[in-house]
């Protein structure tokens, strides 16, 4: 599959995959941005990117910066339509000041196959082993 990347300004930094066969492509950010404990930020990409029809972007962690400084990904569903830059918000769950510095990789992008689904409003829905049990229902 090929996915059409547009730079929007010169120094932008194109997508990369950094091992062959990984599932998410790492993304960087072209501006420093400083992220304080239990704040968010918007790390802009300076890229749009043309996404083929029946497929999304699904932006997640770095699991390193998730594991190592507490950065988690927000609002991460880039819909095939969307032409405009791509931005990746990140939140800092630690208690530490967390900054990216200009080219630092921000998060990953898996693309992905969706199903459009038809809805049907039905009166009762089929019975399972579940049932309505919610979280815990298995005993953890």
């Amino acid at each position: 599959m090929k996915v059409k990347i547009k730079k929007l300004y010169k120094d932008a930094k194109i997508p990369t995959y950094a091992h062959p066969g990984d599932a998410g492509m790492d993304f960087y950010t072209r501006e420093r941005v400083v992220i304080e404990p239990g704040q968010a930020g918007t790390l802009p990409t300076g890229i749009a990117m043309e996404i083929p029809e029946g497929y999304v972007g699904l932006v997640w962690e770095k699991s390193g910066l998730a594991f190592k400084h507490g950065i988690q990904m927000l609002g991460g569903v880039i819909d095939a339509g969307f032409r405009g830059e791509v931005t990746m918000r990140a939140y800092n769950s630690s208690d530490k000041t967390y900054t990216f510095e200009i080219g630092d990789k921000t998060s990953q992008m898996l693309i992905q196959k969706v199903d459009q689904v038809e809805f049907e409003e039905v009166e009762e829905l089929s019975d399972t082993s579940r049932g309505l049990g919610r979280e815990g229902s298995t005993g953890a």
